[in-house]
């Protein structure tokens, strides 16, 4: 089984979310605020990083349902490509659909877009 999802956000409407405490802990989980601090808080990095859960949750097949946003992390391994970590519900919903997700994010100056595959465990 192989499934996508994809989306796109306009930066500036995330950016004027960021300035909301409770967006950053909503939306955001303790590792990806931390990451995101170190790499100096742009909001093109949260904004991808939004797209990325929209798409991760279309390619699931739930939409955002049955999972908090901050149960999707997106973090970026040591050459800076993204990937997800997982935990709580969005973490059983994969699990009980036995998915793997491969993720690819990119910005302009206004867009953030992320492109999300999800794959069965084992089919590839």
């Amino acid at each position: 089984m192989l499934k996508c999802g994809i989306d796109t956000v306009e930066i500036e409407r995330i950016e004027k979310s960021l300035k909301s405490p409770s967006f950053l802990t909503t939306v955001y989980g303790e590792r990806e605020r931390a990451e995101w601090e170190k790499r100096g808080k742009r909001a093109e990095s949260a904004a991808a990083a939004f797209a990325a859960k929209e798409a991760f949750s279309k390619a699931l097949g739930t939409g955002i349902r049955g999972f908090q946003l901050s149960e999707v992390e997106v973090l970026h391994d040591a050459l800076g490509a993204p990937y997800f970590h997982l935990s709580g519900k969005a973490r059983e919903l994969s699990k009980k659909a036995k998915l793997k997700f491969t993720l690819s994010i990119t910005h302009t100056k206004t867009l953030a877009t992320a492109m999300v595959v999800a794959y069965e465990e084992g089919a590839f």
